[in-house]
């Protein structure tokens, strides 16, 4: 009796073709896409339905000429304090220390030696006007009993020199009396030194995105012709303080980063 061979093992099934890598990895791409969108998504309704006005990062979109300026804080009050627009503050005093509501430098600027963020005189404000104008402006600082004056200045790579002062009067009704005194009744604040002639200026919008509501600005520019350099200077007028801010530089100065100081300043005040 012959032996029979047993009968051979059935072949095994093929595996499945592997998709192309490129199919993976678009997979991947997705998958990942997915949960990073929702995690997005839960931490940006918490963090704008949580976020105080002054966690925002003021206007850091980068690639329009806009400066990385540092996240913007308010500084803490004495203990009992109300905010200056607060119903309970008749005057819309700002109790906080002024040196700390000044805007500061933004990153890759080199700061001005003698505007460091401290008090200045009142003829170091005045520095920034014309002879002819200093003797009608002291007037109103003497008759409005300005209280404080305290500046920052910085220089930035692209040759672009800020200063910003803020001035502190008893009430915010001292401080609109001088405001209109200076800019609107005698003019003389209409324009500064490094900048005769200076216009309103066009190009600032009715309601610029982030201003704040207790805040109002009066923005001025140097209309051409100007001479080697154009100065942009501003009024922003929140309460019991009066900003003055002053950009200025050779050949013309830049309009996205003068407005994105006036927005910020005017946060920090309002």
């Amino acid at each position: 009796m012959t032996e029979q061979a047993a009968p051979a093992p059935a072949p095994a099934p093929a595996p499945a073709p592997r998709p192309p890598r490129r199919v993976l990895r678009a997979v991947g791409r997705w998958a990942v896409a997915v949960a990073v969108f929702a995690g997005l998504g839960t931490g940006a309704a918490y963090g704008v339905g949580g976020m105080e006005r002054t966690d925002v990062p003021g206007l850091s979109t980068h690639g329009d000429g806009r400066w990385d300026y540092p996240r913007l804080s308010l500084p803490a009050l004495p203990s009992g304090s109300p905010r200056p627009f607060n119903p309970e503050n008749a005057g819309e005093i700002h109790h906080a220390d002024l040196r700390a509501l000044l805007l500061r430098a933004p990153a890759g600027a080199t700061p001005d030696k003698k505007l460091t963020g401290g008090w200045v005189s009142t003829e170091r404000y005045l520095s920034e006007y014309t002879a002819e104008q200093r003797g009608a402006l002291t007037t109103l600082l003497d008759d409005f009993a300005v209280r404080h004056i305290a500046a920052r200045g910085w220089t930035m790579p692209d040759g672009t020199v800020s200063r910003v002062y803020l001035l502190r009067f008893p009430s915010s009704g001292l401080a609109t009396g001088f405001k209109h005194g200076a800019v609107f009744g005698s003019g003389v604040g209409t324009s500064v030194a490094s900048a005769p002639g200076a216009e309103p200026d066009k190009s600032w919008p009715d309601s610029p995105p982030g201003s704040e509501m207790f805040v109002s600005t009066d923005v001025y520019a140097e209309p051409e012709p100007y001479g080697p350099t154009q100065a942009r200077h501003a009024y922003v007028a929140a309460g019991d303080t009066i900003g003055l801010i002053v950009h200025e530089r050779k050949g013309g100065t830049p309009v996205v980063p003068f407005h994105q100081t006036v927005v910020l300043q005017g946060q920090l005040l309002g």
